[in-house]
């Protein structure tokens, strides 16, 4: 179906640079896992961390939220992995695409988990400072599927259509070529721009709603999974690429439907103040109540305090993190994203449409 009015796509996603080819699809995955990192860096050092504590938890988030979002892949579509013509090294190529964002959260905590284990630091703490940075993240990586000419909807005349061209399987990165024209399959609900712009809005949200209610242990994360399960629910409605079904809808969507129940039920249940971190006299990390954010329930520092010195480990020693600059953190007040908005608003190609990306 065309429109005389449409989003045009690119006819190339992939350019060679020396022996190593640029992608667009990592492109946008890297600018939003830095971008990402700066939002949840400001908000770590306004409730008290250290300089660049968040370097310490992106070098094991990152890479687990990589793998589990392969992982993840892997199991949901096994037929775009394993099977006659393809290769055995299939399941490791990346960059052709193919990422699911449940496995990216699941792979990603675990990795902060473990990062966090090290510094002595609350999972909690992390992941509230991160709540509206992640999607962030994702509203910028969405745009990799532009590039792809993947993950449309159905067939549309309306004005914001995405026109889409079939890629070439045999010059991966590029459009179909005939008689000098890319071949252009018709134009088509902008699924991904949908979800990029319902990610802002998720962003946005959390940061309001945590600002004025100081979620804490959590809460501000688990705002963020049921703002972002709600929107993926209807978006994988509109979607007509290839998905493995279960009881007439798609695998993500249920998916959607589980994870938001149980980000609703911890909303619901769990309860404590917003976490801040402060350094002792003897130079040691410890977690209290924010001021203003209900009673300590228990996170009084004393329980907490952690054998971690003001500038972290070993490897953070070259960091700035000294008592003064922690305590002075502490001091600028709350939230967070008041100087990151602007900059913050604005994943390799394979010829499939990732069902679970």
């Amino acid at each position: 179906m065309n429109s005389l009015a449409a989003i045009p796509s690119p006819t190339t996603a992939a350019w060679p640079l020396g022996p190593l080819t640029l992608r667009a699809y990592a492109l946008c995955i890297i600018v939003g896992i830095l971008v990402a990192c700066w939002i949840t860096e400001r908000r770590m050092r306004n409730r008290g961390a250290t300089p660049y504590l968040v370097l310490d938890i992106a070098i094991w988030a990152v890479p687990g939220g990589i793998i589990g979002a392969r992982i993840y892949s892997l199991i949901t579509s096994p037929g775009e992995y394993f099977g006659k013509g393809l290769s055995p090294w299939e399941p490791l190529e990346i960059w052709h695409g193919g990422l699911g964002i449940w496995g990216a959260v699941a792979g990603g905590v675990l990795g902060a988990w473990i990062a966090s284990r090290n510094r002595g630091i609350p999972l909690t703490f992390v992941m509230d400072a991160a709540a509206p940075a992640l999607p962030i993240a994702q509203a910028i990586g969405r745009w990799g599927n532009w590039f792809n000419n993947e993950l449309y909807g159905r067939p549309t005349s309306l004005p914001w259509g995405v026109e889409i061209h079939q890629m070439d399987s045999s010059n991966p990165g590029h459009a179909l070529v005939m008689e000098g024209q890319p071949v252009v399959l018709g134009t088509y609900q902008p699924t991904f721009l949908y979800e990029s712009v319902w990610d802002i809005g998720v962003a946005v949200l959390v940061w309001l709603l945590d600002r004025r209610y100081r979620f804490g242990k959590g809460r501000a994360f688990a705002l963020y999974v049921m703002a972002y399960t709600f929107g993926r629910f209807w978006v994988e409605l509109l979607r007509v690429d290839p998905a493995n079904h279960f009881l007439g809808m798609r695998v993500n969507d249920w998916v959607s439907i589980l994870v938001f129940v149980a980000a609703l039920l911890y909303l619901l249940l769990v309860r404590g103040p917003q976490e801040r971190l402060e350094v002792t006299e003897s130079g040691k990390l410890r977690v209290v109540a924010a001021p203003g954010s209900g009673t300590d329930a228990g996170t009084d520092a004393s329980e907490k305090s952690t054998t971690s010195t003001a500038s972290g480990s070993t490897a953070d020693d070259d960091s700035g993190g000294d008592g003064e600059s922690g305590t002075a953190a502490a001091d600028t007040g709350e939230d967070e994203l008041d100087d990151a908005g602007e900059g913050t608003k604005e994943s390799q190609p394979k010829l499939r449409s990732s069902a679970e990306t």
